[in-house]
């Protein structure tokens, strides 16, 4: 009888989710565990008190729900390390020195994890975890089940990336700002120095880190992408044939929202607003939404352009701006002193803290999307079918760029030259002044021809990306594969 029972539950699926902390990260692994759960395979994700708290409504409904998914909340140990206490976020570090102590942090998050699992009924089928916390690859060695990696990012920038670090052009090329090609792609691509990923650069302080990193994604089962094949054509395949592993591209994830409650809570609590409300009284089309990310670090004279910019066009706008630091203070003394929402009210509509992006975009009324080039807002635009004004800042955001703007065509360059590091934002100072961000604004939302053109083709793939999700669509047939695959390397390993 206890033997029938051991070997039921062997066959559970039993996949165990741990995303970097940080929202970009999170919110995406939160849709892949509600993909898998409707598949009937049983979910923990994991995570830290705080972070928990951030995602309380999602669990609230998966709690009246039927769906599969637990949630393990692990103690972060910020005193322990040198942090900050609450310092349980990537959003709420307060300078970059204190990077290495949050990394340091989350791989002592490893030995409860692998205690709880030694307890649980149900063991581990496969751990799919961020590419940043390499010691899940010792917690699968251990419990005898594949590891598959998370990136949060596209084919494309994966593709380029492993290139760039392949072939190193950069290295050969003095000047920040002088172009050269990205070896390796369907599409000739080029890129300058300024503009490449931090993890090209060399950093001595996080070199050992990285070393760990790349040693644990060799070692790795394969890789799940939140993209689909019919997006990245060419970039899939040939990321897949670089790496020699299994690549599953099961996206776009966010599709699972399926009505504006999941949509509206997806990610944090939103912040109080009457956007929708406000959205329903737009023409169609006719609303620019602006949203530069979690991780975000402008400057307030950075954001007093956009603001400038706002105020002097006609067109209707959402701006989502940060509720906390010093630079959202000086930012709201300026928007007090000008009077700004009194001067914009009816036309314009300011929302502090997080918004329900996925809600906002997917809205009939928003016509464009100035972004700073995050894969999870290039893809959540890309299924609305609403054209991008790029502003990328840093990691592979500029990458991102060169898929949007000149491989699918549906984006307007703002005109950004380089990325800004954390911690140089001041010494930077403005990048874009008012005049060019309402230059890119209008060639989106009014390009003539041109224009059309780029919103005829985002239009297209928002069509695509919906049917890749259905029943019998690439990435439902991926997701079905992935499943199989994971569960017989399981049964192979456990053997």
């Amino acid at each position: 009888m206890a033997s029938t029972l051991s070997n039921q539950l062997e066959l559970q699926p039993h996949f165990v989710l741990v995303p970097l902390m940080a929202q970009g990260h999170m919110i995406p692994m939160i849709d892949i565990a509600t993909l898998l759960a409707r598949r009937g395979v049983f979910v923990t994700f994991v995570t830290t008190p705080y972070n928990a708290t951030r995602l309380e409504s999602f669990f609230t409904r998966v709690k009246q729900s039927s769906l599969l998914i637990s949630l393990l909340e692990i103690p972060f140990p910020c005193l322990q390390v040198g942090l900050p206490p609450g310092c349980e976020n990537l959003d709420t570090l307060p300078s970059r020195s204190l990077l290495r102590n949050f990394y340091k942090a989350l791989s002592l998050l490893q030995r409860p994890l692998e205690q709880f699992l030694n307890h649980h009924l149900l063991p581990p089928s496969c751990i799919i975890s961020d590419k940043y916390l390499y010691w899940t690859a010792q917690t699968a060695h251990k419990f005898k089940c594949p590891r598959v990696v998370f990136h949060g990012t596209g084919c494309f920038s994966l593709l380029s990336l492993y290139n760039l670090q392949l072939n190193s052009p950069h290295t050969s090329i003095d000047s920040n700002f002088e172009p050269f090609l990205v070896p390796g792609l369907p599409h000739r691509i080029e890129i300058t120095k300024a503009q490449l990923p931090g993890s090209l650069i060399k950093s001595p302080d996080f070199d050992d880190f990285r070393d760990k990193i790349t040693k644990a994604e060799q070692e790795a089962y394969g890789v799940v992408v939140n993209s689909f094949t019919e997006l990245e054509n060419g970039y899939y395949q040939n990321y897949e044939r670089a790496i020699s592993k299994k690549l599953w591209c099961i996206g776009p994830v966010s599709l699972c929202n399926e009505n504006s409650i999941e949509k509206y809570n997806r990610g944090d609590r939103a912040s109080k607003s009457n956007c929708l409300n406000w959205l329903d009284s737009m023409i169609p089309k006719s609303v620019v939404y602006i949203c530069h990310g979690s991780l975000c670090r402008m400057i307030p004279s950075q954001l007093i352009q956009i603001g400038q910019c706002l105020e002097s066009s006609t067109r209707p706008f959402i701006w989502v701006i940060k509720n906390r630091g010093e630079n959202c203070s000086e930012l709201e003394k300026w928007l007090s002193e000008e009077e700004f929402e009194r001067k914009i009210e009816g036309r314009g509509l300011i929302i502090r803290g997080w918004a329900p992006q996925l809600l906002i975009l997917s809205h009939w009324s928003i016509g464009g999307f100035l972004t700073h080039c995050g894969w999870n807002s290039m893809i959540e635009g890309i299924g609305s079918g609403v054209p991008m004004i790029t502003w990328p800042q840093f990691a592979e955001q500029f990458l991102n760029e060169k898929l949007v703007v000149e491989v699918l065509k549906i984006g307007v360059r703002i005109g950004v030259e380089g990325a800004v590091r954390w911690g140089e934002e001041e010494r930077v100072g403005v990048m874009v002044k008012k005049e060019e961000i309402e230059k890119a604004i209008e060639m989106v939302m009014n390009g003539g021809e041109e224009g059309e053109e780029r919103r005829r083709r985002v239009e297209d793939l928002s069509k695509m990306a919906p049917k890749a999700m259905e029943n019998g669509g690439s990435s439902y047939v991926n997701l079905s594969l992935f499943i199989e695959d994971v569960m017989a390397q399981s049964a192979h390993l456990k053997a």
